[in-house]
């Protein structure tokens, strides 16, 4: 457990960051949402703050006055011990609270947090604290992720900001990295935080393998396009050519022919795609038929940690071949915060790694993300192995 002045500082850093993230938008744009897996600005920048007030100054501040009783209702995401919530798909239709004020309830959650953490605080509290800043982390990279849906699907494809830079290319030359059978110990082995699904450390069997030491690239991507990787059922498991036809998928997400050149949506508006950039937004369906298609395979989460410090990673979420189940000994916490984790590990895949929208202090090698099969607007690519 770091200091108290340590997570006070970090609390208040990511609270500003917050904010940050926000101020390219809008008024209009806090309050969109365009499918239900994308919340609003509005909403996430409530739901972050309503996390302190509710599992921290609730519990912990006996003088604290909660700043609106409706709020729980309205930001709460799915606790289902705390109690009743906004259906997650009219997220959206909250015209109300207005934006001003939500501010006003960042600032007031914010500022008596600061005054309880100065006066006030034990190891649970803080351990309950160290949650709420990572759990802020996620929700900033959800932000913009949801933010560059908002914009990526306005018509008019407006810019956000010119200060991301989503499309870096790898400079390495292509190979792979031969990976030798044995026995490797997989999971979180350090006091830094972690969240609990990253626990349990132990021992797994690891073929030999191979993996690749960089990701798949716009113009190998391209090539799958171009050999109607979309039309060829052979390479896609039952359900994604399902997914591939119910919903005419032909190429990643914000991808646009135009006059028979690829363009692509991005925070800084529509350009041409970058052909040696790693290719993203990319769901597992598509990673596995691309994988096939190159005769090779995604890497299990287990052959991902045990390859990851010998290539380069943090520019996209990898998928993985591993279904997100929990580790031996896994066990969830009591109360409301053991609805973390656990009850989702079951219908998705693990993606390890991080991305250009993780922010800082919040990425390591063991950090376990996850999504369903279907979904790609995260900044999501690929790492093949064989």
């Amino acid at each position: 457990m770091v200091s108290t002045d340590t997570l006070l500082d970090f609390f208040l850093e990511t609270r500003a960051h917050t904010e940050v993230i926000c101020k390219p938008l809008e008024i209009e744009d806090y309050v969109v949402q365009p499918i239900i897996d994308v919340s609003p600005p509005k909403w996430h920048l409530g739901h972050t703050t309503w996390f302190f007030e509710e599992f921290i100054l609730k519990t912990y501040d006996k003088s604290y006055q909660i700043f609106d009783e409706d709020f729980s209702f309205v930001f709460n995401s799915y606790y289902e011990t705390v109690g009743k919530r906004v259906v997650r798909a009219d997220r959206g239709n909250l015209s109300r609270p207005s934006v001003k004020k939500v501010y006003e309830y960042r600032h007031y959650v914010t500022e008596a947090m600061n005054k309880l953490l100065e006066t006030n605080y034990n190891s649970t509290l803080l351990n309950v604290l160290e949650i709420g800043i990572h759990h802020e982390k996620q929700h900033q990279e959800l932000l913009l992720t949801d933010i560059k849906y908002i914009l990526g699907n306005n018509p008019l494809l407006p810019k956000y900001s010119d200060s991301i830079q989503e499309y870096t290319t790898e400079k390495e030359v292509q190979n792979w990295i031969g990976m030798s059978e044995g026995i490797y110990e997989i999971g979180h082995n350090s006091t830094d935080f972690c969240f609990d699904n990253e626990l349990g450390r132990h021992k797994v069997y690891i073929h030999d393998y191979q993996i690749s030491n960089k990701l798949v690239t716009n113009a190998e991507y391209l090539e799958f396009i171009k050999a109607d990787g979309y039309k060829r059922f052979d390479l896609w498991h039952a359900a994604g050519w399902d997914w591939v036809q119910q919903y005419k998928i032909t190429s990643p997400l914000y991808w646009h022919e135009i006059d028979g050149d690829w363009h692509y949506y991005s925070l800084k508006g529509l350009t041409k795609v970058d052909l040696e950039a790693p290719v993203t937004h990319i769901s597992y369906f598509e990673a596995f038929a691309f994988a096939q298609y190159k005769n090779c395979r995604l890497p299990t989460e287990f052959e991902w940690e045990a390859a990851q410090n010998q290539f380069n990673w943090g520019q996209r979420w990898e998928w993985t071949e591993s279904a997100y189940l929990p580790y031996p000994n896994y066990k969830k916490v009591d109360g409301a915060l053991g609805e973390y984790n656990g009850k989702f590990m079951v219908n998705q895949k693990v993606l390890r790694g991080s991305s250009i929208a993780t922010p800082k202090n919040h990425a390591r090698h063991t950090y376990r993300n996850f999504f369903q099969t279907d979904l790609k607007w995260q900044f999501t690519g690929i790492r093949l192995a064989k």
